[in-house]
């Protein structure tokens, strides 16, 4: 009988594990990027970038690429 009960157990738990993976976002909002228009210089830290893109109607920014530039990010429609 305890045994039954720990089969049971066992399975109900990885039932429940299936669903909730099954469940979960349905859709991802992709970001877009933009290159800033208003920051200058090489990209060092990621707070200034996203301070001046908030500036330019952002909602924020980052640095990328080798010449460390700064590329304002919003989510895509």
């Amino acid at each position: 009988m305890e045994l039954s009960r720990k089969l049971f157990s066992a399975v109900l738990l990885v039932l429940l594990l299936l669903v909730v993976t099954e469940v979960g976002p349905v859709a991802e909002a992709r970001t877009c990027e933009s290159k800033s228009h208003k920051f200058k210089g090489p990209c060092v830290r990621r707070d200034n970038c996203a301070n001046v893109c908030k500036t330019e109607g952002f909602p924020g920014g980052r640095c990328r690429g080798f010449r460390r530039r700064c590329f304002c990010t919003t989510h895509c429609h």
